[in-house]
């Protein structure tokens, strides 16, 4: 039996992609943050919202424009083996580091993101999550 405090962090957290708290104030948020590194939502679709979210202003405000580029803003080598993630996410979404991503595309995005998550949490993410993410993060 799985317990809670045997699941990775980011699942803890309903934070799959393992957002650090910042500046922003997400919707979804749980009032209450015991965890002083990593935001913790009220559900893992608000965790999702966020990620998009993040990667749309990485790719459209940032111009991190490719896969590789996206990877290593959002797991930046002093904190990572960025390799090794851009590798997992190539071999996972079938897309190559030079992919040019699209912020509104969601058969890129969702793969994306499910792939990102994998790597985070060594789970596979559960598309209906990610999915009411994706319709979230579209309003």
């Amino acid at each position: 039996m799985v317990t809670v405090r045997m699941m990775p962090r980011g699942l803890r957290n309903r934070n799959p992609l393992n957002i650090r708290h910042g500046q922003s104030r997400w919707q979804g948020m749980r009032a209450r943050q015991t965890d002083r590194e990593f935001v913790q939502f009220i559900s893992p679709a608000y965790g999702y919202r966020a990620a998009f979210l993040l990667l749309r202003t990485y790719i459209d405000r940032h111009k991190c424009g490719t896969l590789e580029q996206v990877i290593h803003r959002w797991a930046p080598p002093q904190e990572n083996l960025t390799c090794v993630y851009i590798s997992r996410v190539v071999g996972i979404t079938g897309m190559t580091a030079d992919t040019r991503l699209k912020s509104d595309d969601a058969n890129q995005m969702i793969p994306l993101v499910m792939a990102m998550s994998r790597v985070e949490n060594g789970v596979p993410a559960v598309m209906g999550e990610v999915i009411a993410g994706w319709t979230l993060a579209q309003k």
